[in-house]
């Protein structure tokens, strides 16, 4: 049984063959670190050429384990170690699983990267805002096996659709300290003899059409009750300053994260004035940032879009992640 998300990875890799092998053919943008194969030939590689260390306890909370899966390159204890990226699964908060989400991982293992695919506490078990507080302990959980790992602490992005895309931006965007981080497990000797929180950094954030602004979702034109739910039976005053202190807009500020967003303009289910308001506040504060547009977009989109936007996205990141 412990082998079966290796073997389900090796299947997926496998019958995408035929995709990957069309996508070489297109222009590629530029990578960092150079993939060591691209198309069929790196497929039919990735089952030796990728280290899987499936259901990996970072946190337990809510009597419940919390695990990732990583995706590890062979040979990255050799010469250059590779970006991270972590990736979120989306769901409102309340539905959803890290599974679900695998195949979103496969542009960045294809260019030498590691991965991280996480699992957070959803709203039936928690509510708000212990998803924020599940993925920041995951990121300091990594950050803190870097070097065991394998991969570059200076180059870590993370990436996630929809209520991912939110958690992504929050996670990110966190200044070091910030009481979410309270109840993450500080590791070593530090943990008994220092009160002192480890810095956190990340060098860009991947948002899929993310929401930014929690409490638009609470409640007037635009509610959506996975948000309501989200955030259950809270008292309203203590709800409106919880909608604030976990909305992306909120926590912009200058030398934050690299932003990276993605939204349809039909967006039914996160308006896609979230994305316009999230990078006009970027923009004032001087923060890298790029807002690629699907005119007539809705919640997710078709294979010539996510192409594109990947292609976008690789140029985006290179400056980023190119080591001193």
């Amino acid at each position: 049984m412990t082998h079966r998300p290796q073997l389900l990875l090796a299947a997926w890799l496998l019958a995408l063959a035929p995709v990957l092998h069309a996508q070489a053919s297109a222009p590629a943008a530029p990578a960092t670190p150079p993939p060591s194969a691209s198309g069929a030939a790196w497929t039919n590689g990735a089952g030796v050429d990728i280290e899987v260390r499936a259901n990996v306890v970072y946190r337990t909370a809510s009597g419940q384990e919390l695990k990732l899966d990583l995706f590890l390159p062979a040979g990255r204890h050799r010469g250059t170690p590779p970006p991270l990226l972590i990736n979120i699964h989306g769901g409102g908060w309340v539905a959803g699983n890290k599974e679900a989400a695998v195949l979103r991982l496969l542009p960045y293992l294809q260019r030498g990267w590691a991965a991280a695919n996480v699992q957070y506490r959803l709203g039936p078990v928690a509510l708000a805002p212990a998803a924020v507080e599940d993925v920041r302990c995951a990121l300091r959980f990594a950050t803190a096996r870097a070097k065991e790992w394998g991969f570059d602490a200076s180059r870590i992005v993370l990436s996630g659709g929809s209520a991912g895309g939110h958690l992504a931006l929050m996670v990110g965007m966190l200044p070091d300290g910030h009481r979410f981080d309270r109840a993450c497990v500080t590791e070593g000797r530090e943990r008994w003899t220092s009160g002192v929180e480890p810095p956190l950094r990340v060098v860009a954030v991947v948002n899929w059409f993310g929401i930014t602004d929690v409490a638009d979702l609470l409640a007037g034109a635009n509610a959506k009750h996975y948000a309501i739910e989200w955030f259950g039976s809270q008292p309203d005053a203590e709800r409106a300053a919880l909608a604030r202190e976990v909305s992306p807009l909120h926590h912009v500020r200058a030398g934050g994260p690299a932003v990276f967003t993605v939204h349809g303009t039909a967006d039914d289910l996160v308006p896609y004035a979230h994305a316009e308001r999230l990078h006009q506040a970027l923009a004032r504060a001087g923060v890298r940032h790029e807002l690629m547009t699907v005119p007539e977009g809705g919640h997710g989109f078709g294979r010539a879009v996510v192409e594109q936007a990947h292609q976008r996205l690789f140029q985006f990141l290179q400056p980023l992640l190119q080591r001193p």
